[in-house]
């Protein structure tokens, strides 16, 4: 199986155990539980979850040279995943999150760019790997800088040695700097660039500001209308809506680097195929997408065919999503 490079986005998680509709005031102390914390972001996310499976997995990023850089360190060494390309620059800080997951309701976040904010992929060393991916974009403002021409690079030089390349984005916060950042742009450029794309339907709603809904029928429309952009292979994640899985044809595919290299084309060319979540305990729905992700891409390397890895993708974000992973 060939090694992976997983770049990109990675921080701290700090979460609370906070109880249901919790609130305050000015003043006001409120109770909470214990406090949880892991590494995050696309690179440990997706990464930790392709080791977990099985796959030889080198994860890239920034981190500071703080005490939360070093935990970070631990943490994704932990996870199984080689960490000799996690740069811990000196004077700068470690990207956190504090997560907000009350029960009963979706996650939200108070972030901290930290480091995250000089990570421009000209660092990220290629040599031996098989597929390269990269997450959340658009929370790296060096890599999106002039138009996103720092991710074409990266994704040039990795198609140019011969890799599988995979792309996933985050939700753009419409406050956020990248929200001025032209997106349809952007993606027009840099996604026939990128055989394997995973994004989430609301990472798709804000990035091209589309009004879709999760309906399978919808779903199947949208992942054919960003094969037009370019890519190889799209899985469309949409949470209780279920996953779809598109792909282009075998004319596309032959370009679609290592991980392609031998397979007959014919196996993985012009295929539809949808599935509902697995009826699983919601326990956190951090971080599903992206162990979705690691689920297709693990199929991939594998050599699984496309019914096989969409459901080795539900079931990877299922136990995620049900506390096991």
């Amino acid at each position: 199986m060939r090694s992976v490079v997983v770049a990109g986005h990675v921080c701290l998680d700090f979460i609370p155990e906070i109880p249901a509709a919790a609130a305050t005031q000015p003043g006001e102390l409120l109770e909470v539980g214990p406090l949880a914390v892991a590494a995050g972001g696309c690179v440990a996310n997706t990464g930790g979850d392709l080791a977990a499976l099985g796959a030889d997995v080198q994860v890239v990023g920034d981190a500071g040279d703080d005490e939360l850089g070093t935990l970070l360190v631990a943490l994704l060494r932990a996870r199984g995943a080689g960490t000799g390309q996690i740069r811990l620059r000196a004077g700068c800080s470690t990207s956190y999150s504090l997560v907000f997951e009350p029960g009963g309701q979706d996650r939200s976040f108070w972030h901290h760019v930290g480091a995250n904010a000089d990570f421009d992929g000209s660092a990220v060393d290629l040599a031996g790997a098989g597929l390269l991916h990269v997450g959340y974009p658009s929370l790296l403002p060096a890599l999106i800088a002039d138009g996103g021409r720092p991710l074409e690079a990266l994704l040039e030089r990795a198609r140019a040695a011969g890799l599988t390349t995979s792309l996933d984005l985050a939700v753009i916060d419409p406050a956020s700097p990248a929200a001025r950042v032209n997106w349809p742009a952007l993606l027009g450029r840099v996604l026939p660039l990128v055989d394997v794309f995973s994004p989430s339907i609301d990472d798709i709603r804000t990035a091209l500001q589309l009004d879709v809904g999760g309906e399978p029928s919808e779903l199947r429309a949208l992942a054919r209308r960003l094969l037009e952009l370019g890519p190889a292979i799209v899985m469309l994640t949409a949470g209780a809506a279920g996953l779809q899985l598109s792909t282009g044809d075998a004319t596309r595919l032959r370009t679609a680097g290592a991980v392609f290299d031998g397979r007959p084309e014919q196996a993985w060319s012009g295929q539809e195929h949808f599935t509902p979540p697995p009826p699983v305990e919601v326990r956190t729905t951090l971080a599903a997408g992206d162990a979705a992700t690691a689920g297709l891409l693990y199929g991939l390397l594998a050599g699984l065919d496309p019914r096989e890895t969409l459901a080795l993708a539900a079931r990877t974000a299922a136990e995620r999503i049900s506390g096991v992973r």
